[in-house]
C-alpha cells in the first residue's frame, strides 16, 4: 500500500460509545413500560429515529428527540411532562460522560503520526463530536478532523481531495461495514474493519466483502503488523 493517510471513525473505533446508547434505552423502556412492551417500544424507536435521520441527522441530540416523539406516540399524547423531562435529563448525561479510549487505540496513534498523516473521520452532531475528541485527550494526534452528516462515496471524495492525495493513498479504520469500509472502498481507498461488540442496527449489513483493498482485524493494534 502506498499510503499517506489513516483515517480512523470515532465512535466505537477509538472510544466507546454505543453502549451508552443501549443504556439509555433501557431507561427510556423502563420509562414507558405500563405503555407497552419493551419490544413494541424498540421497534418504534428505531423506526422513528431512521425517519429522523433527514432531520436531525446522527448523535445524541437527534436521539433524544426521536426518544420524546417515540413517548408521545405510544401513549397518545398522555406522556407527563415529568417523563419527558427525565428523557432530556437522560441525553444530557449521555452527553457529558467522560470518554472511555478503547484499548490500544493510543499506543496505535503512537506508533503511526511520524509515519502518515492521521486523521478522524467521523459523523454525527458536530458540537457533540468536537467535544469528546476534545475530552479525549488523543486530538494532538490529528492532522485534520473531519465530521460529516452522511458516511458516503461523495463525502469521502470530498476529504481525498481537501487531503490532496489519491484514493488509494487513504486507509479507512473503522467499526462500521456500512459507514467506515464500503464507501472508501467504492471511491478506490483502502479499508479495515475493527468489529465492535455492539453495533447500531442502521450500520449491519448482510453482504461480505471480497476486495483485495479490505482488511479485517480483531482489535485495533494489528493493523501495526502490516503497516
Amino acid at each position: 500500500m502506498n499510503l499517506k493517510v489513516i483515517a480512523f471513525d470515532a465512535d466505537d473505533t477509538l472510544w466507546v460509545n454505543e453502549p451508552y446508547f443501549r443504556h439509555t434505552e433501557e431507561q427510556f423502556y423502563n420509562l414507558l413500560g405500563e405503555f407497552s412492551s419493551q419490544q413494541s417500544l424498540e421497534r418504534e424507536l428505531f423506526k422513528i429515529e431512521i425517519e429522523n435521520l433527514s432531520f436531525y441527522g446522527y448523535g445524541i441530540k437527534g436521539f433524544v428527540l426521536s426518544m420524546i416523539e417515540t413517548a408521545l406516540k405510544v401513549t397518545d399524547n398522555k406522556i407527563s411532562t415529568e417523563v419527558i423531562g427525565r428523557i432530556i435529563e437522560l441525553g444530557k448525561e449521555m452527553l457529558d460522560r467522560p470518554i472511555e479510549l478503547l484499548d490500544g487505540v493510543e499506543e496505535v496513534l503512537e506508533a503511526l503520526k511520524d509515519k502518515y498523516r492521521l486523521v478522524v473521520a467521523t459523523k454525527g452532531d458536530l458540537l457533540d463530536q468536537e467535544r469528546k475528541l476534545k475530552k479525549s485527550g488523543i486530538s494532538h494526534y490529528f492532522h485534520h478532523i473531519e465530521i460529516m452528516s452522511e458516511k458516503d462515496d461523495a463525502n469521502y471524495l470530498k476529504l481525498i481531495k481537501h487531503l490532496d492525495i489519491q484514493p488509494d493513498e487513504l486507509l479507512m479504520v473503522g467499526n462500521s461495514l456500512k459507514s467506515d469500509i464500503l464507501p472508501v472502498l467504492n471511491v478506490g481507498g483502502h479499508g479495515v474493519h475493527v468489529p465492535y461488540h455492539i453495533t447500531w442496527a442502521h450500520e449491519h449489513i448482510e453482504n461480505t466483502i471480497d476486495d483485495e483493498k479490505f482488511k479485517s482485524v480483531e482489535g485495533i493494534r494489528e493493523i501495526l503488523g502490516f503497516l
